[in-house]
């Protein structure tokens, strides 16, 4: 029966879909045809395949109390964040299914929801998780004990982060995958969700999403359009951080600082909440949020942060000195975020990013052999990526991997009213079934610089073909059956072709690349090298002193809590090859490889240690195993040599640190908090002039490593904004100092601890509030030889 709510929440979806301009193609329409993505499709179903069900389910049949019938897997699947690759093995089941068809993969999503409903009825109230201990400390908020900060929830790491993908992932079982099941279970669990909320005050809800959540807000405006319940929808606008919003909503930038892929499914959620709510201002939010970090805060592959945050859009210094590169989830979730503002307003540039992210990030992130997954992409020069192995590596970008080399035929093609949009030139073939025609593309892009359409059947419908940013205007060429034809882009970008459609009428398109230079966004001395939307890279191999000599690189990462951080040796950034020449036009010295597609040589452009000048520029998805350049210092001969001098001298004295460093952590950040063991009562972390800190008014701990008990030194960073604070430094159990912070000539200063002698391979380090005060802020701790 219908209620008025349900009544409601029907005109409001009435009123949603009248302003929502496209609808892109259902996956199980789109099926890949030989090429690049559907090499990586099959990759990554046999990686889907060898994970094992059962040790994916481990948690949840622990927090349910279940017998077990294997173990856990280790990594991040037992140090707290327990569960979350069982949501996401859910999502990637079902688009992988509706990719493929393959009933081996239908049959194990619906094992993987059978076992989860165990999991969820021997609960008895909907709740569904494999967070250590998190049923009890999330019934606590129910009572109204909340204690919540950047990163934890009564004491738990990110519990809602790690439900929001088993949330995800029955939604997706249902939606995709056909599981009706997985339907009952998702409702029961937004009630349950519901009911655990709903005494907290606006004020409480908002103190809990500090803590990073994932896209509740998103799947829970889901749960409405599934349900036709408004309360849902209610829930979903609560989920919603307004320390977030509110800023994106009046047109500000105020990210610096924050942990980037926090924010971004937070927006993709701005973006659901306000299609259904008919919220103008939330879908402006999500629209102002993808335009300042594509257009700000990426880099030339379509990937951003650093260490998993935004840095200051002015300065992308740290992109180029950190290890800690662009985080493969952000890429993964802003390709999420583009297919939803695609649908409401569909316009070229949401393809020109889709395909610059999709083919130099997301493809880039794949083994091709073993299909192991990339964390970080490094963008400083010479350095290398690491890849997960199936029974190791279960890091967020192994979730999100696995779903994103399953979905590759979501963005190909869109549909609206009378109107076929071509967004990618990507082998396949699409079923529309209301014209009852099929679409057939054929092409080698980006080897070759052309694609070829075909309609089979016939129908009155415009096809609608992206104008590529990276085509010159008037450059690209289009033909109906051999016949050219008018190729000018409308005001959404694209070129349309609107006629009567006869069986085995063809449509082809020349989109001719050229060889451009693209600047860091931050206007610097740094460059990459693109031929049309393909990030180019050299494999190098630097020759720098004998430790590189005859170097075997391990790129298989292990199970360790930091296994994902390629750590290898850091190549200075004065050896890195840079680009040389007086000419303006340096493109004009990339020559194309004959016989070998997307491979050029520069031997009178580069310039460096070795064997620089033979270096060979390929795509960047196309390299592995291997240390590389992609971004590039610009230089005229005669400055080449102070160049090098003065990149050099800037990097010693970190370089310098960095040798006497064992181990470090960056205090009030996610992931290096969580690599190194955090604890703390009445901790709190934010931002500070720019840097991130941590204090606690009780206490706070870390573990770090000192494998080889080197350790002599503890270096601390203090700001002097938090001069008079008075608090203890434990190490090992026992004191090292007590200390009052005072105001120093500069904003921040460090000081060094001599620690005692006989620390073991694992340092446990405190910092304990005195009565009344406070212990930190802390802004830096390393340990040094």
């Amino acid at each position: 029966m219908l209620t008025l709510r349900h009544l409601a929440l029907a005109a409001a979806l009435c009123a949603s879909s009248a302003t929502q301009a496209a609808d892109l193609f259902p996956l199980r329409d789109v099926r890949l045809a030989p090429g690049l993505f559907l090499e990586a499709q099959q990759t990554d179903l046999r990686y889907l395949m060898a994970l094992d069900p059962d040790r994916l389910l481990a948690p949840f049949r622990r927090e349910a109390g279940l017998p077990a019938v294997k173990q856990s897997y280790g990594n991040w699947e037992s140090s707290g964040l327990d569960g979350h690759m069982g949501g996401h093995y859910l999502t990637a089941l079902a688009l992988m299914h509706a990719s493929t068809g393959d009933p081996q993969v239908k049959e194990r999503l619906d094992y993987f929801v059978r076992e989860l409903k165990r999991c969820q009825d021997a609960g008895g109230d909907g709740y569904l998780g494999g967070v250590p201990g998190g049923k009890e400390a999330l019934d606590r908020i129910a009572r109204g004990e909340l204690h919540a900060d950047n990163f934890s929830v009564n004491g738990k790491w990110v519990p809602w982060y790690n439900l929001h993908k088993t949330f995800a992932g029955l939604r997706d079982a249902y939606r995709i995958g056909g599981n009706q099941q997985a339907k009952t279970m998702l409702v029961a669990y937004a009630d349950w969700a519901l009911a655990l909320t709903a005494k907290l005050s606006d004020t409480q809800m908002q103190a809990m999403l500090r803590a990073e959540h994932g896209g509740m807000n998103e799947v829970l405006a889901d749960v409405a359009e599934i349900t036709g319940d408004s309360k849902y929808l209610e829930l979903a606008k609560r989920f919603s951080h307004r320390a977030v919003f509110d800023p994106l909503a009046q047109g500000k930038d105020q990210l610096t600082g924050l942990h980037a892929n926090t924010q971004i499914p937070k927006v993709i959620g701005f973006e659901r909440v306000g299609t259904l709510a008919n919220d103008r201002s939330m879908r402006d939010a999500a629209r102002f949020f993808w335009q300042t970090v594509v257009d700000n805060r990426s880099v030339a592959i379509g990937g951003n942060s650093v260490r998993e945050h935004f840095h200051d859009h002015k300065d992308f210094g740290p992109m180029i000195d950190d290890v800690e590169g662009p985080e493969t989830c952000n890429t993964y979730n802003m390709l999420k975020l583009t297919e939803l503002l695609f649908a409401d307003k569909p316009q070229s540039r949401y393809g020109d990013y889709y395909e610059r992210a999709l083919y130099n990030h997301i493809l880039s992130s794949q083994h091709p052999q073993t299909g192991g997954f990339v964390y970080f992409t490094p963008m400083r020069p010479n350095h290398y990526r690491v890849y997960s192995q199936v029974d190791k590596g279960m890091w967020c970008c192994v979730g999100s991997g696995i779903e994103s080399h399953a979905k590759y035929g979501q963005f190909i093609y869109a549909k609206e009213a009378d109107a076929l949009f071509v967004n990618l030139f990507i082998p396949s073939e699409l079923a529309w079934a209301e014209k009852n025609v099929r679409i057939t593309q054929a092409t080698s892009f980006p080897d070759e610089e052309s694609t070829r359409i075909t309609v089979h059947g016939t129908g009155k419908f415009a096809m609608k073909l992206r104008h590529p940013a990276w085509v010159a205007s008037g450059a690209l060429k289009v033909k109906v059956n051999g016949r050219p034809v008018k190729a000018v882009a409308g005001t959404d970008g694209y070129v349309s072709i609107d006629r009567e459609w006869r069986d085995g009428d063809t449509v082809e398109l020349k989109l001719p690349m050229t060889t451009r230079l693209e600047q860091m966004p931050d206007k610097s001395n740094w460059y990459a090298v693109l031929h049309g939307p393909i990030v180019l890279a050299a494999k190098t191999a630097p020759i720098l002193d004998e430790k590189f000599r005859d170097e075997k690189l391990n790129v298989q990462a292990d199970d360790s809590r930091m296994g994902h951080i390629a750590k290898g040796e850091i190549c200075p950034l004065g050896a890195a090859p840079m680009l040389v020449s007086d000419a303006k036009d340096f493109t004009s010295k990339i020559k194309p490889v004959k016989g070998q597609p997307l491979t050029f040589t520069a031997p009178d452009l580069i310039r460096g240690q070795g064997n620089a000048a033979q270096l060979k520029l390929v795509p960047f998805f196309r390299l592995h195993d291997a240390r590389y350049t992609m971004y590039w210092q610009r230089s005229t001969p005669s400055g080449y040599a102070a160049l090098q001098e003065q990149t050099a001298q800037e990097e010693k004295e970190r370089l310098a640190l960095n040798a006497r460093t064992i181990d470090q952590v960056a205090p009030g950040e996610q992931q290096p908090e969580s690599d190194h063991g955090f604890k703390g009562e009445g901790a709190d972390a934010g931002i500070h002039a720019g840097r991130h800190w941590r204090h606690a008014t009780g206490w706070f701990s870390y573990v770090l490593n000192n494998p080889k008990g080197e350790a002599k030194i503890l270096r601390l960073t203090f700001a002097s904004a938090d001069a008079g604070r008075r608090f203890d430094i434990v190490v090992g159990g026992k004191p090292l100092a007590a200390l009052e912070l005072k105001r120093e000539d500069s904003e921040f200063y460090t000081r060094d601890f001599a620690l005692p002698e006989g620390l073991g391979k694992k340092v446990e380090l405190k910092f304990v509030a005195q009565p009344g005060s406070i212990a930190g802020g802390l802004y830096g701790l390393r340990l040094l030889r």
